[in-house]
C-alpha cells in the first residue's frame, strides 16, 4: 500500500546580505521553529556528549540536535527506539532532531565493508556482527528513529579520491537517492508528526561532478538539500570553492545544510556563501581535549600559561560556567581527566558556537554581516 504524505517543513527567507550570499531564515518543523543560520550540536548516540538536555536548551541555546542512524541502529537498537516512541521520547529532547543516514560512519568506522548496487555490507565496530544498509532499510530505520529531518543514504568518498572513483560513486549515490525518495514517500511517519528527507550533493573536489550532483539533487525538489563529502581533509579553499559552486545551483528558497563543518572560521565563511545549517563534533571533541573556542581566538587550556590564571573562562559570557570557573581550575580538571572538565569545556564551546551563529544572524538582519565577518575571522584564528 502506498501512503502519500505532504512534506510540511516550511522555510522562510527573511533576509539576504547585499554584499554576499549570507541568509537569515526560519525553518518550521513538527518540533518547533529553527532560526537560521544555525549550528546543530552532534548527539551521535542519542546524547550530546557530557551535556544534559536542559543545558542544551537553557545554557547553550540549541534549537536542533543531530542523531546518527548507524550508531542508534547498533545501540540501543530499533526495537528499543520503536517501543520508546522514537528518539525524542527516548532521550527527552522535545525540539527538532536531524539524523545522518550513517553512510559516513559505514565508510569511516568499519574496516570490513562491501559496497554493491544493493547497498553496503559491513561489520559492526562494536562486536563484529554483519549488517546490510540499503537505501530502503535506512529510510525505514530513520522512520523508527523519528527525526524531523532525515538524510538520504549516500557514499561519502574519501579525500584524496581519483576522478573515476568519484564519478562512479556519484552515479550510484544518485541511483540510491531515487530509491530513498521512493521508499520514504511510500511509508508513513510512525509517531503522528511529519518528517522530511534531504538529499546530499557529492562529487569530491571536482567542479563538474559537484555541479552535476547539485543539479540532480535540485531536480528531486525536496524540502531542503545537503552538501556532503567536504571537510574530510581537503584544503579550506577547495571546500569554499565547492560550496560556492553548489550554492549557486541549489534553489535559494530551500535550506542548505553543509555536513560536518567545522571550525568557527569555516562556519562564518560558509555562511557568507549561502549555507544555513551546520554540524560538527569539533566543539565537543576538542573540548574534551582542552581546546576552547573564544571571541578572541583559540585556547589550549592544558598549556602551562593558564596554570595560575584565576580569571574567569570568559567574563563577558552569559553562560554561568564561563563566569564562575577560572581558566586555572578548568586546566586542572582537564589535566586530571575529571569528568567535570569535559562538561565545562563542552558547555563553553557549544555555547560559543551558538552565540557565533546567533551573532551572524543578527548582522545579516542588520545588513552589515560581511564587515563583521571579515573582522571576526581574523580574531577567531588567533592562538592565545
Amino acid at each position: 500500500m502506498f501512503f502519500l504524505f505532504l512534506r510540511n517543513m516550511k522555510f522562510t527567507l527573511q533576509a539576504t546580505d547585499k554584499q554576499c550570499r549570507a541568509r537569515a531564515g526560519l525553518m518550521e518543523t513538527a518540533h518547533g521553529t529553527i532560526e537560521t543560520p544555525i549550528f546543530m550540536p552532534v548527539g551521535t548516540a542519542g546524547t550530546v556528549k557530557a551535556v544534559h538536555q536542559h543545558e542544551l536548551v537553557d545554557d547553550i541555546g540549541a534549537q536542533i540536535i543531530l542523531g546518527n542512524t548507524y550508531h542508534l541502529y547498533l545501540r540501543p537498537g530499533l526495537d528499543v527506539l520503536n517501543r520508546a516512541g522514537g528518539l525524542h521520547r527516548f532521550n527527552g529532547w522535545d525540539k527538532p532532531i536531524l539524523t545522518d543516514s550513517g553512510g559516513y560512519q559505514v565508510y569511516s568506522l568499519t574496516e570490513v565493508r562491501k559496497i554493491k548496487e544493493e547497498g553496503v555490507t559491513f561489520r559492526s565496530h562494536i562486536d563484529g556482527s554483519k549488517h546490510l544498509f540499503t537505501p530502503e532499510n535506512v529510510m525505514d530505520t530513520q522512520r523508527i528513529i523519528g527525526a524531523d529531518i532525515v538524510m538520504a543514504f549516500d557514499e561519502c568518498t574519501p579525500y584524496p579520491c581519483d576522478y573515476s572513483y568519484a564519478k562512479r560513486s556519484l552515479d550510484m549515490t544518485h541511483r540510491w537517492l531515487k530509491r530513498c525518495c521512493e521508499r520514504f514517500d511510500q511509508t508513513q511517519p510512525l509517531y503522528g508528526y511529519e518528517q522530511t528527507l534531504f538529499p546530499i550533493v557529492q562529487g569530491s573536489v571536482y567542479p563538474d561532478l559537484r555541479a552535476r550532483s547539485a543539479e540532480t539533487i535540485a531536480s528531486f525538489e525536496r524540502d531542503g538539500n545537503a552538501i556532503g563529502g567536504l571537510s574530510v581533509g581537503e584544503p579550506a579553499e577547495e571546500m569554499y570553492a565547492m560550496t560556492e559552486l553548489v550554492c549557486n545551483i541549489l534553489p535559494t528558497e530551500k535550506p542548505r545544510y553543509l555536513m560536518g563543518v567545522g571550525t568557527p572560521v569555516n562556519i562564518l565563511e560558509n555562511i557568507a556563501l549561502g549555507i544555513d545549517l551546520f554540524d560538527c563534533v569539533m566543539p565537543t571533541r576538542n573540548a574534551r581535549n582542552g581546546m576552547l573556542f573564544t571571541k578572541e581566538g583559540i585556547i589550549n587550556i592544558k598549556n602551562k600559561k593558564w596554570e595560575a590564571d584565576f580569571s574567569p573562562i570568559d567574563a563577558t559570557s552569559d553562560l554561568l560556567a564561563d563566569r564562575v570557573y577560572t581558566k586555572a581550575y578548568l586546566r586542572h580538571l582537564i589535566r586530571s581527566q575529571e569528568i567535570l572538565g569535559a562538561q565545562i569545556a563542552s558547555l563553553h564551546n557549544l555555547h560559543f558556537y551558538l552565540w557565533l551563529v546567533g551573532e551572524a544572524r543578527k548582522h545579516i538582519l542588520a545588513g552589515d554581516f560581511l564587515a563583521w565577518k571579515n573582522k571576526m575571522v581574523v580574531q577567531l584564528d588567533e592562538r592565545l
